[in-house]
């Protein structure tokens, strides 16, 4: 019997997806249920259906699953930035495990390869060191401020996330009141028109320095120093910016960035070494579990003073420059030139001379280094969350590395790179699950991959 929209039916969530909803069937169709727990008994009525699924809304919860913990944020219903503040820790993590593990089994095609547990991290709580939040107008014309609901940019106006230090909500308050005070427009993406994008927020959690930078669709603001003066109050207040983005574009951040008071940067501290960040710097947004991570790297790399390390996908070098001690010499490849500039001023600031930073596509620099005869001992691989491109897997492979460490931020493509490695002669050793991002779906790993004899 086909499913009917708008009916309510009685399920059992039996299942996760890897967005985060609960799976059930109900008449042999396959239903996904948002903020549902897995053994959850549920009257669920049909919002959508097709030839293959339906998508169902819970209307009352008949009996709860022994996961479920009463949400601790008052946004959670409407908000998109979490997934699981329903449930308990242990439930999320066993279900980041098994999303691993069912990639490396059903796409990776391996069924005894080593995964070891969840690295967990210490609170599902204000762990992100960056914030961009979205101006808006709400049906009455009124400022607001917040996030966006679950796969829209419906903003959900907010005075504070759990997912953020305390003091952003401090700062997105004053920069709100400034707003509404100076009558200051907000973007309109429909008509693009407006001045006020997003609120971006970035703070260094070791020395407790704050950026703050308005994203917006023109060059200047008015009242700047008023502006400057209420954030002055905050403790470790050190960089109002601007950054332009004119493009009629989902993109948050343009290219161009106007410093309104104090310094380009801020310094943060990872892995013993100081990293300066500008608006544009990528950098990890949990720093602690980032240490473990790079931790868990650096272990498998298994590194002696005589290796090359060849680090792939570099960024602003952050993996490879916590190793570079370790090594002979390290190289970073990255084909952002900003990261690659950031990167050689990290090094610099951090009085690494054993690095080199080359600006390049991954695929071409690897190829170029091995016409060049130079042999890595360890190559680490970060890419995308597309994965690697087949042709770059052949030639990190034509390079013959010792050991190859790939740290992901997808499963399913981690699992189907490790295949590929594979039946080209590196196999995987052992994966380590991080959670980087607690109480939403995302998951990293860490893999160890070695050549085969």
């Amino acid at each position: 019997m086909n499913l009917k929209k708008n009916e309510i039916y009685q399920t059992t969530v039996t299942g996760m997806t890897t967005e985060g909803s609960g799976v059930g069937r109900i008449n042999d169709t396959v239903v996904f249920i948002s903020n549902s727990a897995v053994d959850d008994v549920l009257k669920t009525k049909i919002i959508k259906t097709s030839k293959n699924y339906a998508v169902g809304r819970i209307e009352e919860i008949v009996t709860p699953s022994p996961d479920r913990a009463e949400p601790d944020c008052k946004y959670f219903a409407q908000c998109g930035g979490c997934t699981y503040r329903h449930i308990s820790y242990e439930a999320e993590l066993k279900i980041k495990h098994q999303r691993v593990e069912d990639a490396v089994k059903r796409i990776g095609g391996f069924q005894n390869l080593k995964i070891n547990p969840v690295v967990r991290c210490e609170s599902r709580c204000f762990y992100r060191n960056k914030a961009q939040m979205p101006f808006g107008k709400d049906n009455h014309s009124n400022t607001i401020m917040g996030f966006y609901a679950y796969h829209s940019h419906r903003i959900i106006d907010s005075d504070c996330c759990l997912l953020q230090p305390p003091i952003f909500s401090q700062i997105s308050s004053i920069v709100r009141e400034w707003a509404i005070k100076n009558n200051v427009s907000v973007y309109d993406e429909i008509l693009h028109r407006g001045l006020l994008r997003h609120l971006y927020v970035r703070i260094a959690e070791v020395t407790g320095e704050i950026m703050v930078c308005l994203v917006i669709n023109g060059k200047s603001v008015p009242n700047k120093n008023e502006l400057t003066d209420k954030l002055k109050a905050v403790s470790g207040f050190k960089s109002l910016q601007l950054n332009v983005n004119t493009q009629k574009t989902n993109v948050i951040l343009g290219k161009e960035c106007i410093k309104l008071y104090g310094s380009d940067y801020i310094t943060d501290v990872l892995c013993g070494l100081k990293f300066n960040i500008s608006p544009l710097s990528f950098y990890q947004v949990n720093r602690t579990q980032a240490e473990r991570l790079y931790s868990i790297a650096e272990n498998y790399a298994q590194l002696s003073s005589d290796d090359v390390l060849l680090d792939l996908y570099c960024g602003t070098g952050t993996i490879g420059l916590s190793m570079a001690k370790k090594v002979k010499k390290l190289i970073g490849v990255e084909i952002i030139p900003q990261a690659i500039e950031n990167a050689e001023k990290n090094a610099v600031l951090n009085g690494i001379s054993n690095a080199e930073f080359i600006c390049s596509d991954a695929a071409k620099a690897a190829v170029k280094l091995e016409k060049n005869g130079i042999r890595p001992d360890v190559i680490i691989l970060d890419p995308p969350r597309k994965g690697c491109d087949k042709n770059l897997i052949e030639t990190v492979v034509s390079m013959t590395p010792e050991r190859v460490v790939y740290v992901s931020c997808d499963s399913a493509t981690m699992a189907r790179d490790i295949s590929i490695f594979n039946e080209l002669g590196y196999k995987p050793i052992e994966i380590t699950p991080v959670d980087m991002f607690p109480a939403t779906p995302h998951v990293e790993t860490v893999v160890l991959m070695t050549k085969c004899d």
